[in-house]
């Protein structure tokens, strides 16, 4: 089943690979821990925009919404129960993100995505049921230590697995499966809004079981890593799966770094503590900003609430949705901008492309919202409310095909084997508190700040594109193992911690 092939060379490293059917199905089968993650992302905007779920279990809002005149245009959904109804699961996948470092470390990133596929499952079934606010937001929480676990060991997974040449890409699969599962949402949500009876906001939260269920039944068929296997003990059979995937005899050079690698890792006892050490600051600090930055970009703000912000804009119910679809679109179709170009123009030069593309955006955005859209009147007319949707389309893009998926690509491929568990926990860790804080934030900051949220997104994304410019180094085609000596250590500022 393999599909070409190729020789990776890096100065004395050489390892041979083909694209071979088990790489391609692996990858395929652990990706959909992104469906599961962006399904989740995607539905709850959907459905605390949905009259029947507002009145259920928010019936202030629900009074609030049906009574516009009386508030203003930016405070409609204020409200800190509504708000942790979506940031809850954040708030749980962080949490969930410190357990789950040892678990894939001693268990491998095989058996950590099946927990996490199991957990997701559970905490479906308890938010479609649910018939108070308590229980649903408990759904929630259960929903969050899946989307931790999986985001821990999916990426890590992913960028072991591939093979140097097409690491990127094949990382990518996970972002693009948010995407995908962001867009599938939006749709099911724009359908289940037109069911009559009041009961399309579970159809919806039930659907999450779909991709969950995915994740669990190709956990239960791919092979764990050959790293993961190696490092914790069972040589003869990393070594088998080293070859399956490679689909060469010659494994030898790529093993032999492994095992130097695995060397290294048992003799560290204490991942977190190690993660402090010197030589593994640069990849820790570039982990935590880049989380950081990916959040305060805004994405998360417009993609959890689309339908809310469209209907703050103006849009009718169903107008906002069928926007929400729009842009969930452009996001997975961006995506596959980033699967084609980030193995072929480099990390460095999408990030940069894109903090241009989402600044322009974002101001554009600001000022339209500031001229025309007050707070008890509304001067936003059908071209400009449109020139609104285009200019998120246009954020979106940028987005999709740089921080989204290099946010989780970078972090992922840069850690040392021994901290590489530990490091992604920390970086899952701070993607999700910095998730929490939007999530929890965005309506109040929408409420008090009014247009200028989106001036203090765009000030966010001329500080990450300084940061860019002279901190994150070029990861494109550099051995996963080698990552200290080819990367770090031929870096201007970094090279000091090495």
């Amino acid at each position: 089943m393999a599909g070409g092939g190729f020789t990776t060379s890096s100065d004395d490293t050489v390892f041979e690979a083909r694209i071979t059917g088990a790489v391609i199905i692996s990858c395929i089968m652990a990706a959909t821990g992104g469906l599961m993650f962006g399904y989740d992302i995607g539905i709850s905007g959907g459905v605390t925009s949905m009259p029947s779920f507002l009145a259920e279990f928010f019936p202030d809002i629900y009074r609030r919404v049906q009574q516009p005149a009386a508030e203003s245009n930016y405070c409609k959904y204020d409200n800190q129960k509504l708000q942790l109804f979506t940031s809850s699961l954040y708030l749980a996948a962080l949490v969930a993100s410190m357990v789950a470092s040892p678990v894939t470390r001693q268990l491998g990133r095989k058996q950590t995505m099946l927990l996490a596929g199991v957990v997701f499952i559970v905490g479906t079934a308890l938010s479609a049921l649910a018939g108070s606010l308590i229980l649903l937001i408990l759904g929630r929480i259960l929903l969050g230590c899946g989307v931790g676990f999986a985001n821990q060991a999916v990426p890590v997974f992913l960028s072991e697995i591939a093979p140097t040449r097409i690491r990127g890409a094949l990382n990518i699969m996970f972002q693009l499966n948010i995407t995908i599962g962001i867009f599938i949402a939006n749709l099911v949500n724009w359908k289940t809004a037109q069911i009559a009876g009041g009961y399309g906001w579970r159809i919806s939260l039930a659907g999450a079981g779909v991709p969950a269920l995915m994740l669990t039944i190709g956990s239960l068929i791919v092979d764990d890593t050959p790293n993961s296997l190696i490092e914790r003990g069972f040589e003869e059979e990393g070594k088998v799966v080293l070859r399956k995937i490679r689909g060469v005899e010659n494994i030898g050079p790529e093993y032999e770094d492994i095992l130097r690698a695995c060397k290294v890792a048992k003799e560290v006892k204490s991942p977190f503590k190690d993660l402090m050490k010197s030589h593994n600051r640069p990849p820790l600090i570039i982990a935590i900003f880049m989380q950081v930055f990916q959040q305060l970009t805004g994405i998360n703000a417009i993609m959890f609430y689309a339908p809310v912000l469209f209907s703050t804009l103006g849009f009718h119910s169903d107008a906002s949705l069928y926007s929400s679809v729009i842009t969930g679109g452009v996001n997975v179709l961006s995506t596959l901008v980033s699967v084609y170009f980030v193995d072929k123009v480099g990390r460095r030069v999408l990030l940069l492309e894109a903090c241009v593309q989402m600044f322009i955006s974002q101001i554009i955005i600001g000022v339209i919202l500031g001229i025309k859209l007050q707070d008890h009147s509304d001067n936003l007319d059908k071209g400009f409310a449109m020139l609104v949707v285009v200019m998120v389309c246009t954020f979106v893009a940028s987005f999709a095909w740089s921080w989204g998926p290099l946010g989780w690509l970078v972090p992922s491929e840069t850690f040392p084997l021994e901290t590489r568990s530990a490091g992604q926990s920390v970086t899952v860790f701070t993607n999700m508190l910095f998730t929490f804080i939007v999530a929890q934030g965005f309506l109040s900051m929408l409420c008090y700040l009014k247009f200028g949220i989106f001036l203090f997104f765009s000030a966010w994304i001329l500080i990450m594109g300084i940061f860019t410019v002279f901190l994150i180094p070029e990861t494109k085609n550099v051995p996963i193992e080698d990552m200290a000596d080819k990367v770090w250590r031929q870096h201007w500022f970094w090279n000091k911690y090495m």
